[in-house]
């Protein structure tokens, strides 16, 4: 059994993203997901858009997500694509990372949400045609259109917040 570093859910040996949460599991040299939190305590602020967030476990991770108002970093590593969105019963098809334990439901974000992607050193986002939109940086991008994403960028998946923090 591999237990997830976010949730300690028990998931299968092989597995790669929890059953529980979505977050990302890794046997060796496991990433591990940490709370930041400022000197007030407040988890809400933004990362510094100059360095990966200090205490988090980011090998191999070409980028990390930083959701803001839960402070949680949830690194993306190993693939060059990830689907974002929530998980409900009887949904056929699974999004890669699951916000559901982020209250992704009340914030409005859709089943199979956004979808973030990796080319060499670009970085892109493309809403999947979800209810509730997705923002760059509070701008809503275009529907199945791809979005270049850069360093410290605040996308919003509805109402959910979540900085991008790309590994240089």
């Amino acid at each position: 059994m591999i237990v997830c570093p976010n949730c300690q859910h028990k998931n299968v040996d092989g597995t790669m993203f929890c059953e529980n949460c979505g977050g990302h599991i890794v046997e060796s040299d496991a990433l591990s997901t940490q709370i930041i939190s400022s000197e007030s305590g407040a988890a809400s602020e933004t990362a510094n858009p100059q360095t990966m967030p200090s205490g988090v476990n980011t090998t191999n991770a070409w980028a990390s997500l930083h959701l803001i108002e839960s402070g949680q970093i949830l690194p993306l590593s190993e693939r060059s694509e990830f689907t974002l969105g929530r998980v409900t019963d009887a949904q056929a098809i699974m999004p890669d990372i699951d916000l559901t334990p982020y209250k992704a439901y009340s914030n409005g974000v859709s089943r199979l949400h956004t979808v973030i992607l990796r080319e060499g050193k670009q970085v892109q986002i493309m809403d999947l045609g979800s209810a509730n939109g997705t923002y760059v940086n509070g701008k809503r991008i275009k529907p199945n259109v791809r979005q270049e994403l850069n360093h410290s960028d605040v996308i919003s998946l509805g109402k959910l917040k979540i900085q991008i923090l790309l590994k240089t």
